[in-house]
């Protein structure tokens, strides 16, 4: 369970490092402040939903997108929260292909410093190390 909240985590940090990388670096890509905790839900909840989806059905239809997969669920993650959230919007076509790379490899980096770093470094701090059996 620490596990999987720990991972839940590091998850919506990397996205939400992902999308204000892009809200900073692209004009266009807007995310109101006061929106941005359910954008980022429904960001992540929709990466979750989407990436098992797109796996499944590279493995059936289309082996070549294999590695592609997360750049793909990122795609869909941003356009389905632009569709149903009001207080995003990305700007136009140039900018959600801009947007995807930017919030994946945001994500990306994030996903892997914060684990090394971050949780590392509370572990030496002395968080408890709770056992579950």
């Amino acid at each position: 369970m620490v596990r999987f909240l720990l991972s839940t985590a590091v998850t919506l940090i990397a996205n939400a490092v992902g999308l204000l990388l892009a809200a900073a670096l692209l004009p266009g890509f807007s995310i109101d402040a006061a929106s941005f905790i359910v954008v980022l839900l429904v960001f992540t909840g929709v990466m979750v939903l989407t990436g098992p989806l797109v796996f499944k059905l590279a493995i059936t239809s289309f082996p070549q997108i294999r590695g592609s997969i997360s750049l793909i669920a990122v795609f869909l993650g941003l356009k389905a929260t632009e569709w149903l959230m009001p207080g995003f919007d990305m700007g136009g076509l140039s900018n959600w292909l801009a947007a995807t790379l930017l919030v994946w490899l945001g994500s990306l980096i994030a996903e892997i410093l914060l684990p090394i770093f971050v949780f590392k470094q509370l572990r030496q701090n002395g968080a408890p190390n709770v056992t579950i059996r």
